[in-house]
Order: C-alpha cells, then sequence, then structure tokens
C-alpha cells in the first residue's frame, strides 16, 4: 500500500475496521482518556522538538529545566545557543535540538510580525494549520499533530509514535512499508471526519498503549490480544507456532 489516497471501498473497509479496532481498545484501556497536560500552543511544540528519539522522563525534564531557566520563549530565543543546550542536555542530541528550538522560535516571530505565539492556528481548519506549522524548520506530521492535539487548542489532528505505527502496521490498517511519516495522513483518513480532539486523542492512545502493553516490538502477547481476530500478524505467527515440526523421515 502506497501513501497515494486509497479507493473509495479500500478506504471505507478500513475504516470500518479501524472503528471496530478503536472501540474495542477503548474498552481494554478506557476511554475517554485524559489529556496529559495542556501547554499553550507554543509551548507543545517546543516540547515535541525536545522529545524526538527521546524518552518522555527525560525530555519532560529538559522542557522544565528550559522553563526554570528562562522567563519567556523570548528569552529563549535570544539566548546563547549555549544556555539553551546546557539546559537540554538530557535530550538526545541537544547540540542539535537547542539551535533548531531558536531557529524555529525566530521563525515564527518574523512569520507573526513579531509575536512569538501560535494561539491564532485555532482559528484555522487543521489541515492549515499543520501546513503551517510543517512549514517551519524540523517540524513534521507528527509534530504539528501533537502540537494540535496535546495543547490547550485541542484540536483533531492525529500524532503517529512508533507504538501506534507498529500496531497499525500488524493489523493491517496500513502496510508494514509505509514510513512513520506517510502513515499519519492515511491513518487520519481512516477516522470519522466528524471526532472531536478527545476521540482522536484516544484513538492515538489506545494504539499507544496497546503497544507498550501487549503488541510488543519483540515477542508480541497475541494469545491476550483483544484484537487478535482482526489482526492478521498475530493470527499468523500463532498459527505457525502451532504447526507440527516437519517430520524427520522414514529411515529406508
Amino acid at each position: 500500500m502506497s501513501s497515494l489516497p486509497l479507493l473509495p471501498d479500500l478506504l471505507s473497509e478500513l475504516a470500518a475496521k479501524a472503528l471496530r479496532i478503536h472501540e474495542r481498545l477503548c474498552t481494554e484501556y478506557g476511554c475517554p482518556i485524559a489529556f496529559f497536560h495542556s501547554h499553550d500552543a507554543l509551548s507543545e511544540l517546543v516540547s515535541s522538538l525536545l522529545s524526538h528519539r527521546t524518552r518522555n522522563a527525560s525530555s519532560g525534564a529538559a522542557f522544565r529545566q528550559l522553563r526554570a531557566r528562562f522567563p519567556t520563549w523570548e528569552a529563549v530565543r535570544d539566548a546563547p545557543c549555549a544556555e539553551v543546550q546546557d539546559c537540554i542536555s538530557a535530550v538526545t542530541w541537544p547540540e542539535q535540538k537547542a539551535p533548531r528550538i531558536q531557529q524555529v522560535l525566530q521563525r515564527i516571530t518574523v512569520l507573526r510580525d513579531g509575536a512569538l505565539s501560535l494561539d491564532f492556528l485555532k482559528t484555522l481548519p487543521v489541515r492549515e494549520a499543520r501546513d503551517w506549522l510543517e512549514s517551519l524548520p524540523g517540524v513534521g506530521p507528527k509534530t504539528s499533530a501533537a502540537t494540535l492535539l496535546f495543547s490547550d487548542l485541542r484540536m483533531p489532528a492525529l500524532p503517529v509514535d512508533s507504538h501506534h505505527h507498529r500496531v497499525a502496521a500488524r493489523l493491517g490498517l496500513i502496510s508494514e512499508s509505509v514510513p512513520v511519516g506517510p502513515a499519519h495522513a492515511l491513518l487520519e483518513a481512516q477516522l470519522p471526519k466528524d471526532w472531536d480532539a478527545q476521540r482522536v486523542y484516544d484513538n492515538h492512545e489506545v494504539l499507544m498503549l496497546h503497544g507498550q502493553r501487549c503488541c510488543f516490538f519483540r515477542s508480541p502477547a497475541c494469545t491476550r490480544c483483544v484484537v487478535l481476530d482482526l489482526c492478521p500478524t498475530g493470527q499468523a505467527r500463532l498459527a505457525s507456532a502451532r504447526s507440527p515440526q516437519a517430520s524427520e523421515p522414514e529411515p529406508p
């Protein structure tokens, strides 16, 4: 399956399957799931940039250190880069992320005629808001979606992390050959158009939680999976495990 638009019949079939999976996992993990924080959109953008290839605990610590050292995002933008890098030393590649964050803050300032805020995004359709964010250096589909959904803007944009992507691929919602970036548009297209931010958030969270608690990268726990009957990968794994070993050839 490519990242090109799907045929209507196939999209409808996948959307129906995605909804069944969503409902089953929501029962398993308890929807609605509370949002884990309510940063303003600019703070969420910075937090998301820090989180790339970094554990949540480390990126969270770096974000708090940054806020403790600098009173405003303007101060982060204008600080010596070495000081910003020192604040975020807990994350992966701080030497790259510090100048990138400052570059993003500078770019927003220019585009917004001196205003360092993303609150205006609330006035835009989701797709336009994502396109605006993705025009910034280093901002891709996951970061744009996280900024809109996780922040206090609460806009229905679907982020796809590695757990979410793995579970969706094993379930057959996307091809395993589709990278995480293009997977955003494919998986979002399967969700009902009238879903609000809470339902989109629940969808992301339950697929992510399933990847963390059952559909592991190595040795997924297929026998206790609540969507096993909808998962071609799990069914194939269990069928392979049940098949008898090839018998040894009889002696002549």
